[in-house]
């Protein structure tokens, strides 16, 4: 192997929606006791996964597979309404790990579609999140995956129309989609913040800077994650091999032998122990030296829902005797 340095970009890793996400299935599991039933994928990582499998959630597509009664949590990537009046309706006991980035769509389309709004909505066919997104409506949302599908998207009318965007798009992709959109039609309204996450935003910035400095770039995720699929093809634009792997298995001795420096970085869904993992592996294959990139440090927390808090320890109280 031809690589002696390793260059990790910062961040990397979990973001506060997939924190709060795995939290919310391992706190039910303490509190209720498995099974635990979680409709797709919780956030879509393979190891993630398997492990709260072990701890005893269910992943499940379809609400007839959850026993009437059961406990259900809704995954980080969020439902249409149909799913919710569903759950509702079999008398589920419902926890949401909704990331509160993507409720924030489903609140802006709910406002929007109240004052007559249609939607054109940029995203993956397919994508849990945009069915999600696009299931707040029975009609009057339509969507785009690329800048050819803008000439043909057919809104019913055009003096209200809105743009939304999947939280977990490449943000230049998603720039060039919005742009076309707006040509097209120029009133269209747009967010006030864009919807791509911070989290999304910070890691492919942090894989432009890397790219430069590296002869490969390595992405820790699963091939079911949009955004660490997003790292490995914005370094590929940038010139630079890149790679994604599941776990420090998947690296292949050859990707390394004209490389000096590797860069490692891992999409939002997947932990630090698979990146430490490849670590490891890239050492036993030559490298000599690890080395942090400077970046964006992310403090953002997300609560928890209410009747999965951990009580708050203040100080003993007394009570009065008669």
């Amino acid at each position: 192997m031809g690589a002696r340095e390793i260059l990790l970009a910062e961040p990397r890793g979990f973001c506060a929606g997939v924190d709060r996400a795995i939290d919310i299935v391992e706190r039910a599991l303490e509190k209720f006791g498995a099974p635990i039933y979680v409709r797709h994928e919780i956030v879509h990582n393979t190891h993630v996964v398997n492990e709260l499998k072990e701890k005893g959630a269910i992943f499940i597509e379809e609400l007839a597979d959850v026993p009437a009664g059961a406990t259900l949590v809704f995954s980080a990537h969020g439902v249409s309404k149909a799913i919710q009046n569903e759950a509702k309706a079999r008398g589920f006991q419902i926890f949401d790990a909704t990331c509160p980035l993507v409720t924030k769509v489903h609140v802006e389309v709910a406002k929007l579609a109240k004052e007559g709004y249609e939607f054109i909505m940029i995203g993956h066919k397919g994508h849990p999140e945009v069915e999600g997104t696009m299931g707040q409506l029975t009609d009057g949302i339509h969507l785009v995956e690329d800048v050819n599908d803008v000439a043909t998207v057919a809104p019913s009318q055009t003096e209200r129309l809105a743009v939304v965007t999947q939280t977990t798009l490449s943000v230049d992709d998603a720039a060039a989609i919005t742009a076309a959109i707006k040509a097209r039609f120029p009133q269209i309204r747009q967010p006030k913040q864009q919807d791509i996450c911070y989290a999304t935003q910070n890691r492919q910035d942090a894989v432009k800077q890397l790219s430069s400095q590296v002869d490969v770039v390595i992405v820790v995720g699963s091939p079911t994650s949009s955004n660490s699929n997003r790292l490995r093809d914005l370094a590929e634009q940038l010139g630079t091999p890149g790679y994604m792997v599941d776990d420090a298995s998947e690296l292949q001795p050859e990707w390394f032998e004209n490389a000096q420096t590797v860069g490692l970085t891992a999409g939002a869904s997947a932990p630090e122990v698979l990146v430490e993992g490849v670590i490891s592996r890239l050492r036993e294959l030559g490298a000599l030296s690890v080395r942090k990139m400077d970046g964006v440090q992310e403090t953002i927390r997300f609560p928890l829902p209410k009747g999965l808090k951990q009580p708050e320890v203040g100080p003993p109280t007394s009570t009065p005797t008669a």
